[in-house]
This record gives structure tokens, sequence and C-alpha cells, in this order.
């Protein structure tokens, strides 16, 4: 009988580190896994079924038919970017694509909304309960806000300026959502229209000889807009007119109003 005790408790005291072990373990991170670029087509689909050429969405008709935008954002779930196998368009690309997917996924969560700045508390403290602090996008273990996306991701990794025309926050000051996904084989040509069109939009931007009157964009991420050539010469080139650099610019107040289809 001691010899049998006497046993048990050794297997007991062998099991132990096994047993730990196993309790310590966490499931895969998809950030590590080794997944090749994907195909966007899905999410090109949503958007010519719920977006107009205007850039407006039917917001109505997608809170009552969201499955091939949950879908889509089940597949960016599991196929997160890596070093390996994605490249840097490839990338910068699927970021894009995921932050104005999710802020459509945001808007039908809480919809009918007069604007996304309704989402959340009355008081809004950035970065901390804003609409763009709630962490509704699951990547695995992971778990982002789009603020994460746009600022520690976009903006950080990336030093693309103009993804700031690129990216939705579903507004009618916003720079238009497009109605084809971003792609890694196309995204030179994409950033570079979306960057014609914003500036040259009167809605947006009023520029000429004499007046220049900006998007609040431009004062928000002045910084993001000077690299290797000065705001002026940036602007000028995504804009194709001459921007003058000795005329003080303004900036117009910014619309927070639901960019959705009446």
């Amino acid at each position: 009988m001691k010899r049998s005790l006497h046993i048990y408790l050794l297997l007991i005291c062998q099991s132990i580190p096994l047993l730990i072990l196993l309790l310590s373990c966490r499931p895969i991170d998809p950030q590590q896994k080794e997944t090749h670029p994907i195909q966007h087509d899905l999410w090109s689909e949503v958007l010519k079924e719920f977006v107009n050429d205007a850039g407006e969405v039917n917001y109505a008709a997608l809170k009552i038919q969201p499955q091939k935008l949950l879908a889509y954002l089940e597949l960016l779930a599991k196929n997160t970017p890596n070093d390996q196998y994605w490249n840097s368009s490839e990338k910068l690309a699927y970021w894009i694509n995921l932050y104005n997917a999710f802020t459509l996924k945001l808007i039908i969560d809480y919809y009918p909304v007069k604007g996304i700045k309704d989402i959340g508390t009355a008081i809004q403290i950035p970065f901390i309960n804003t609409p763009w602090d709630i962490k509704l996008i699951n990547l695995g273990n992971e778990k982002l806000s789009l603020n994460q996306v746009e600022h520690e991701i976009l903006r950080s990794q990336f030093k693309e300026p103009r993804i700031h025309f690129a990216i939705n926050c579903a507004s009618i000051s916003c720079p238009k959502l497009r109605r084809d996904a971003y792609r890694a084989d196309r995204l030179e040509q994409q950033l570079s229209e979306q960057a014609y069109l914003f500036l040259n939009d009167p809605s947006k931007n009023k520029i000429s000889s004499d007046t220049l009157q900006f998007s609040k964009i431009f004062d928000w991420f002045s910084k993001d807009f000077i690299n290797d050539k000065t705001f002026y010469e940036n602007l000028s080139v995504w804009s194709g007119k001459i921007i003058p650099p000795d005329v003080t610019p303004t900036f117009l107040d910014y619309n927070w109003s639901l960019n959705e289809q009446l």
C-alpha cells in the first residue's frame, strides 16, 4: 500500500511541470502565422453593392445584409500580414482596407446614428473613449482599435502621407470612400487618384492663386505631408495645381455628419 502511494505521488510530481507548461501555452498569435497575401475581391463586392459613386454608404441596407462584410472581416482576421510572404504594398493595402471595412462595421453596429462621433460617451477623451478607441478589431488573440491601426500601424510603419486620402471616417468631410478595394498591384495609382480627387474637390479644399482653404486633415497631420518635398510641393504634385507657398492657408470646418445615402 505504501509503495503504491509512493508511486502515485511520484507520477503526480512528474506531471506537474507538463501541466504547468500546457496551462501556460497560448493559441498561436495570427501575427506569427505564415499567411500569404489575400485577395480583396469580397471587399470590392461590398463596396460596389453598398457605396455609390459619391462615396455615400447605404448603411441601412448593409445593416440588414452584412454577410459579405462579416465574411471579409473574418478573412482579414485569419490572414494578418507577416514579413516572410507579404511585401510592403500588400501590407499597406491590407491595413487600409481593414480600417475602412471595420469603420463600416462600427457604424452598422450602432446604426441609426447621425454621425460617427455620436457613438460612445457624451464626453469623449482622445485615445480613451472615442469611437476610434473601441477595440472592435479582433485579430486572433489581439484586439485593436481604429486609432491603433491608423496611428501605430499606418502612420508609424509606412510613412505614406497619402493614406490620409484613403482611409475613411464615415463622415461627409472625409476623403471619398472608393468603390473598389485597395490592391498591391494598383496601390500607387489608387493612392494618387485619391489624393488628386480629394484636393480638387471644392467641398473639401478650395485652392486658387490667392486663396488656400484646406481640409482640417492638413492641419491635424501637417507633419505627415512633409518628406523629401515641402508641404506645398507635395500638395502641388498631388493636386496637379501650383500651390503658392506665400499664401497663408486657412482650414475649413469639418463636417462629421454620416456619409450616408439619403
